[in-house]
């Protein structure tokens, strides 16, 4: 059996910026068991697995997947960059044509994505997060204090006052990864008054990633606190990984629209006769 993989790095329009994930498009599902060792050998932030769908909706001009992404550890229930990767590959690569790609993931909802110019559109769902208390373990794994916390299921988010803080940050990752099964951000406003709204780093460890280049769906969550706070619903957001990369964000009710480009890194075949 061979499976064609796409490299691609996502939230940037530079090769050797942004987040790396990889594509492989398949005919049908594989065991669970060879999806992740497929992903683990790939040892990137993501391994994306897209197989043809049918029944996702009646609308012309919707090609229809269905999607499922792997950490090298572990299989995840939502990946934003890897989505837009996806989505990339099927454009670029494999002759999509329709205006408009949706993906059913395994949670029972239906991510789309829409092609407008040079940028990929996703349609994602928010989610939201309450104020909260610090908690001696984020402490710890962060090394600084934030100004505040704020916490939902899949996140632990902490503002500091300035991007600086969060370039320095080093955090004590064995620590971080005991906050599981919640990841972390750290956010800021950002310092560039024309070019952002805030910044932001991503921390999971406990997921077999210390931090991740560039974070699609912690905007799920980043978009709706800064848009509150801002009184905005259209936002930047800028990762400060040393990657690096953007993602333009519009908060639509409960849903959140990421906006943003990948470039094309490599192309293969995997052989597992």
């Amino acid at each position: 059996m061979r499976i064609r993989l796409f490299q691609v790095d996502a939230f940037t329009n530079r090769r050797f910026h942004g987040n790396p994930a990889a594509v492989c498009p398949l005919e049908e599902w594989l065991d669970d068991s060879v999806l992740q060792s497929i992903a683990a050998e790939n040892n990137l932030p993501e391994t994306a697995f897209v197989v043809a769908a049918e029944g996702l909706s009646q609308e012309p001009e919707v090609s229809e997947y269905e999607l499922r992404w792997f950490t090298p550890t572990c299989e995840v229930e939502l990946c934003g960059h890897a989505t837009l990767a996806s989505a990339f590959v099927l454009y670029e690569h494999l002759g999509a044509v329709t205006k408009k790609l949706r993906f059913a993931i395994r949670t029972g909802d239906v991510l789309t994505v829409a092609r407008r110019g040079r940028s990929l559109c996703m349609d994602f769902p928010a989610q939201p997060c309450r104020r909260a208390e610090m908690t001696d373990k984020l402490l710890v794994g962060l090394g600084l204090r934030p100004s505040e916390v704020w916490r939902n299921a899949s996140h632990d988010v902490a503002i500091f006052d300035t991007p600086t803080q969060i370039r320095d940050l080093r955090p004590d990752f064995p620590s971080l990864a005991e906050l599981a099964p919640r990841a972390t951000i750290v956010t800021a406003l950002d310092d560039r008054s024309q070019d952002g709204d805030f910044v932001s780093r991503f921390f999971a460890p406990a997921f077999g990633i210390d931090e991740d280049p560039v974070t699609g769906s912690a905007h799920c969550t980043l978009a709706p606190l800064w848009g509150a706070k801002l009184g905005k619903t259209r936002l930047h957001g800028r990762q400060i990984s040393q990657r690096g990369g953007d993602v333009y964000c519009t908060v639509r009710g409960d849903r959140v629209e990421l906006s943003g480009e990948c470039a094309s890194y490599s192309t293969g075949t995997i052989n597992l006769d």
